[in-house]
């Protein structure tokens, strides 16, 4: 871990927050999340109360209700960025609203929870918004020194400019780190979620690669493949871990994670962020037209979805669930033999299986 890296977590760890909510109730259920999560809180029931907090003490991030009387939580924020840029914020509202988010994230807001939330939906987003935080401050500190240093001596130019692209380089391999610990994050109530996540991320990678993908597009895939399944945050415990077949209600509950994903993670600024909602939605859909949530058939399928499809029912198969034993690996080539050209793409499969000693050698390497 690099010196930024470092002195970023340790930003995080030590971090006050300053929660800002006319309903007291509210209030209390997100400083008590946090403290538990080890952050320090405090609270403001107005925008008039919370600036004279942030007058008199330090926070890293503001947690602010949108709809406040008096003047909004989208006043406040515009107000405090205006006067310190470096401040991370997140909105939380009742009201599930694009244009609203939109509007939010244009004002400087890190991140945008709707009511009613889950804990670990505010935890994570906080995380995610302090962490970004100290590696902007931290990166934007660096890179100052750096210009200082050219301005002054121009002999060590070189120098200079390969230590710029480290520190980038740092930033991001520290986001692609964050995607797949907040990826786990979101679905932390499975112990296999963390394994299976790398392995089919993997599998992805190495398809994308065997179909001709050069480096940079197979780790793109590979990273937004690591957030396929986000959208079971939103299925109940009692679905996502029940310990034997889903009625067929309970299903129809489980089938709505793709379409949660792809809520949570389309219209995004970000390339790897839309085409990680693209894999979210599609990656259950199969060639026939059977699949869900939207019956795509064929080409209309995105190609990360196919590979996706194949990378995951494999990573499924071949692993314990709370359900069901693994299937041995000749059971598992079959069932997904009969599902060629039906289930699956039927060259992307072939190119699977033609590459299945090194699918092992992830497998193995990931258990």
């Amino acid at each position: 871990m690099t010196v930024i890296q470092i002195q970023a977590e340790d930003r995080v760890k030590t971090a006050r927050v300053l929660v800002v909510d006319d309903e007291p109730a509210v209030r209390r259920i997100l400083t008590r999340v946090l403290t538990k999560a080890g952050y320090e809180c405090e609270e403001a029931g107005n925008a008039g109360e919370a600036k004279e907090l942030i007058a008199t003490q330090d926070f890293a991030l503001v947690l602010s209700d949108m709809n406040m009387p008096g003047e909004s939580g989208m006043d406040l924020v515009t107000s405090l960025l205006a006067d310190d840029p470096d401040l991370a914020t997140i909105m939380v509202t009742g009201v599930d609203d694009t244009d609203l988010a939109n509007a939010a994230l244009e004002t400087g807001a890190y991140g945008y929870v709707i009511k009613p939330f889950e804990n670990n939906e505010i935890l994570i987003n906080v995380a995610n918004a302090l962490r970004r935080r100290s590696l902007e401050i931290e990166n934007h500190r660096h890179r100052e020194k750096l210009e200082h240093m050219v301005k002054e001596r121009t002999q060590n130019l070189w120098s200079a400019v390969k230590e710029l692209e480290r520190a980038q380089q740092d930033l991001k391999v520290s986001q692609a780190e964050t995607i797949e610990r907040l990826a786990i994050a979101a679905e932390y109530r499975d112990d296999e979620t963390a394994r299976h996540i790398l392995r089919m991320s993997r599998y992805c990678e190495l398809l994308v690669r065997q179909t001709g993908g050069d480096e940079v597009r197979a780790e793109f895939v590979r990273l937004a493949s690591v957030m396929h399944d986000v959208g079971k945050i939103g299925i109940p415990d009692n679905i996502l871990l029940k310990p034997g077949k889903l009625t067929r209600e309970e299903y129809e509950v489980m089938k709505n994670h793709a379409d949660i994903g792809h809520r949570i993670l389309k219209d995004s600024n970000s390339a790897m962020l839309e085409l990680a909602a693209t894999i979210a939605l599609t990656h259950h859909e199969k060639i026939d037209g059977t699949g869900y949530p939207n019956g795509l058939s064929g080409d209309e399928i995105p190609f990360e979805g196919r590979v996706a499809a194949i990378a995951d029912v494999f990573d499924a198969l071949t692993t314990n669930r709370v359900y069901r034993k693994a299937f041995t690996l000749v059971e598992t080539v079959q069932i997904m033999k009969d599902g060629r050209g039906t289930h699956f793409d039927a060259k992307l499969l072939d190119t699977m299986f033609d590459s299945l000693d090194v699918v092992l050698k992830i497998k193995e390497a990931r258990a």
